[in-house]
């Protein structure tokens, strides 16, 4: 049924902002999109630059309408736009690396989903961004000084959002409150996961040491990825074990050396499907010949 609200691809494009959170909803990618233009606005025309770059790229080369309506081609292209935008300086320059490294995740996009049709092959997720932003910024990042927060229940409640806004670069707790709200409309068990999955990593962070990292919700963004991932199957287990694993992950990352961005999500969510699909598929192996042919679930 065709969008009377707005042109199509103005829905593919907030589809894109809400497909950072493994959403399809415009009305979350419209907050999502609010989030980064009222506490971070420095950082708003490399996002947009990114995902009408993504975009673009997908209706130029004829990829399929469908995805790109869904947001599919933009999300890794945005993602690349905040990141670019935060790491480099602003010059002539920086608008067309934005604008070819959104086009290229698109690429990367669509040649990932012509292999992974099938229901046993693994998403792409943030890979595209992932890969492309360790090239880009040659595996480092500058780190921005830590700075001493008192430990107080209104700032363990920020961090708990902050959690949220940390996926797309943004520390203040307001973007995470408007992330949360956003979620909200579009699944309310995904918010309820997010938050939840925020505040493992809050707690684990803590348990760490690292009070300054863990108050300023970088603990939190790859559990709550991996959460709204794996939730979405009512399984309870999978975005519990997910979530151990994302936050168990990311130290290792930092120790080899290289920022985490989102490769502990991804990694956690490989590791639960890959382990889940063997499992099954053992289970139909070792199952009688005589039951897998009459049993529905095991032909």
């Amino acid at each position: 049924m065709p969008n009377t609200h707005c042109p199509d691809w103005a829905t593919a494009l907030l589809n894109g902002f809400s497909q950072i959170f493994l959403q399809r909803h415009p009305l979350c990618g419209l907050l999502c999109l609010l989030a980064i233009l009222l506490t971070a606005p420095a950082l708003f025309g490399g996002a947009l630059l990114g995902g009408v770059a993504g975009l673009l790229t997908a209706q130029r080369r004829g990829y399929a309408k469908a995805d790109r309506q869904a947001g599919l081609f933009s999300y890794n292209g945005i993602l690349l736009g905040l990141l670019l935008s935060l790491a480099l300086p602003w010059s002539v320059l920086l608008p067309p690396l934005i604008i070819a490294a959104g086009g290229l995740s698109a690429m990367l996009t669509q040649q990932w989903l012509k292999r992974t049709r099938g229901p046993r092959c693994l998403p792409a997720y943030t890979a595209p961004f992932v890969g492309l932003a360790w090239l880009l910024t040659g595996f480092t990042l500058p780190s921005s000084p830590a700075t001493a927060i008192e430990m107080t229940i209104p700032n363990l409640l920020a961090a708990l959002l902050s959690g949220l806004g940390q996926v797309m670069f943004l520390g203040h707790p307001a973007a995470g409150a408007l992330i949360a709200a956003g979620l909200l409309l579009a699944n309310r068990r995904a918010v309820a996961w997010a938050l939840f999955a925020s505040a493992v990593g809050l707690a684990f962070t803590l348990s760490q040491h690292e009070n300054a990292t863990a108050l300023s919700g970088l603990g939190g963004y790859n559990p709550v990825l991996v959460a709204l991932a794996l939730s979405q199957r009512r399984r309870p287990w999978l975005p519990l074990t997910g979530i151990c694993l994302a936050v168990v992950l990311t130290p290792g990352f930092i120790a080899l050396g290289l920022p985490p961005l989102t490769a502990p999500f991804i990694l956690a969510c490989w590791l639960i499907q890959a382990t889940s699909r063997a499992w099954h598929q053992a289970t139909l192996d070792s199952a009688p010949c005589a039951l897998r042919g009459n049993h529905p679930r095991l032909r």
